[in-house]
């Protein structure tokens, strides 16, 4: 006998919710638990300190020491000579002799050349001789005067005679007179005939020969003689530094240093001579001058050279070398190397440098250690294996200390 079975629908409508949200749920786990292997594959691995485990950098340090720095003032300047004289002919004649050597030293009073005196020397001796008759014509005349003089007082004379003798004598004497000064002119024309060096100095180059007719129009002359012992500096400075130079003009002479275009130290040693009257109002420039006594002839004429005017010295100045400042976003700043042996990044702020050396005004304390070279490796934590600079900054010697 066939059964028959009765379907609860109710049944049948309860379960499949069931199942879907079992397969929903089994799917989000897979993906979680997928997401969470893939994260822990993916994820950067925490760092095992590379600071402690990686060999020390090898690095170049000094200490931070304290020493007198200098406090200059830096421009361009051209040398020029203290005097410069073109030599030439003051009478016309022909040169006989050239008695210098081009680019030789020559003393004050030394002769340069030799104009044929033949001339200047027989117009000499003619007004010496032009005077000689002139006197013994004033000495008879004289001597007719007293007796004319004697005879009025006898009445054996009138004394309009007299008169006119008086006034023979005084032609007479004008006329010695007159040659005197003749003989004078001649005399300096034939001191012209011999050209001398006016100035102590250097010879240039040679314009004339021997033989050549010369005149006192010529615009050439026979040679420039330049004085350059002692020797002078004319420099540029910005006109804002008018107010320190003044300040220390008042207590001392300042001391100028000059300098090649490529030097790193001073070719000569001189001192301050004046400040210009007047600031250039085009260039807002300020001009100084300074003398040198150039004994060893380093600086020449028409030569640029750098100068380097001290303003005063700071004493007991805290120092470190130049070449441990780096530059950043934020301003300088040094690797200090700590007791540890790591380094750390400090900000400074330094006010100058003097050749190798920058003057520090804050950031770092006497004794502290800073890296000089290889800091192109370093960075914040990394230990160093420092080697001190062979040049300790206290040894380092400055011509303008006092």
């Amino acid at each position: 006998m066939e059964q028959v079975y009765k379907v609860d629908k109710k049944s049948d409508i309860n379960i499949k919710p069931l199942k879907s949200r079992f397969y929903s749920w089994l799917l989000v786990l897979g993906l979680a638990l997928g997401g969470y292997i893939f994260w822990q594959q993916t994820k950067p691995k925490a760092a095992t300190s590379p600071v402690a485990d990686a060999p020390a950098v090898p690095v170049t340090a000094a200490l931070v020491a304290k020493q007198d720095m200098p406090v200059y003032l830096t421009g361009l300047g051209t040398v020029q000579a203290s005097q410069s004289v073109v030599l030439k002919a003051r009478v016309d004649g022909q040169i006989n002799t050239i008695a210098f050597k081009e680019g030789a030293l020559v003393k004050e009073g030394d002769i340069i050349a030799q104009i044929d005196p033949r001339l200047f020397q027989s117009q000499l001796e003619q007004a010496q001789a032009q005077k000689l008759k002139n006197e013994a014509l004033l000495t008879n005349a004289k001597a007719d005067l007293a007796r004319s003089s004697s005879l009025l007082k006898n009445e054996f004379a009138s004394r309009q005679s007299v008169d006119a003798q008086k006034s023979l004598v005084a032609q007479y004497s004008a006329a010695v007179q007159s040659d005197q000064a003749q003989i004078s002119y001649q005399q300096t024309q034939l001191g012209y005939a011999t050209i001398r060096s006016p100035i102590n100095g250097i010879t240039g180059t040679r314009q004339i020969d021997v033989g050549n007719i010369v005149r006192a129009s010529d615009t050439n002359g026979i040679v420039v003689v330049t004085q350059i012992e002692p020797i002078s500096v004319l420099a540029t400075v910005p006109q804002d530094a008018l107010d320190s130079i003044r300040t220390a003009m008042k207590s001392d002479d300042l001391k100028l240093l000059a300098y090649g275009r490529t030097d790193t130290t001073p070719r000569a040693e001189g001192k301050l001579l004046l400040i210009d009257n007047q600031i250039n109002a085009a260039t807002g420039s300020l001009n100084l001058k300074g003398t040198f006594e150039n004994t060893d002839h380093a600086l020449w004429p028409g030569q640029f050279v750098n100068i380097k005017l001290l303003l005063k010295t700071e004493k007991n100045a805290l120092v470190i070398p130049a070449a441990s400042i780096q530059r950043g976003q934020n301003g300088p700043y040094v690797y200090v190397v700590k007791s540890d042996e790591t380094v750390e990044v400090r900000s400074i702020s330094s006010s100058h440098a003097v050749d190798s050396l920058a003057v520090i005004e804050k950031g770092l304390q006497e004794g502290e250690t800073v890296v000089t070279e290889g800091q192109y490796r370093l960075k914040p934590g990394v230990k160093v294996k420092a080697q001190t600079a062979k040049t300790a900054l206290n040894n380092i010697n400055f011509t303008d200390k006092k």
